[in-house]
């Protein structure tokens, strides 16, 4: 099953400036190949649903493997049956509803 989702991931009990736990989680990211976006509070990733959730768990062992006590995580996930649907396409049907409002 395909699945695309918004992973927040928040290294509880290392300071203020977690950006060295969230690079290593990109890292781990990265490596697997699937489709994704960063953004600002979290990254979209796409694929099959067994390699994104092993990726979410990779991503926990990482973090934890830096000296982080504790993680919270918050995964929002969509899946759909009757047709394929990427996360470009979902930004795109929007985007040609605002037709270049500003």
């Amino acid at each position: 099953m395909h699945v695309i989702i918004d992973l927040c991931v928040v290294p509880l009990g290392v300071g203020v400036s977690v950006s060295p736990q969230i690079a290593a989680c990109q890292r781990v990211i990265r490596a697997s190949g699937l489709e994704h976006r960063m953004h600002a509070y979290g990254t979209n990733i796409e694929g099959p649903w067994d390699e994104v959730m092993a990726v979410v768990k990779r991503c926990h062992e990482v973090v934890h493997e830096m000296g982080t006590p504790r993680i919270t995580s918050t995964i929002k996930l969509g899946t759909r049956t009757d047709r394929e649907q990427h996360m470009d396409d979902k930004v795109a049907s929007v985007e040609v509803l605002l037709g270049g409002e500003e």
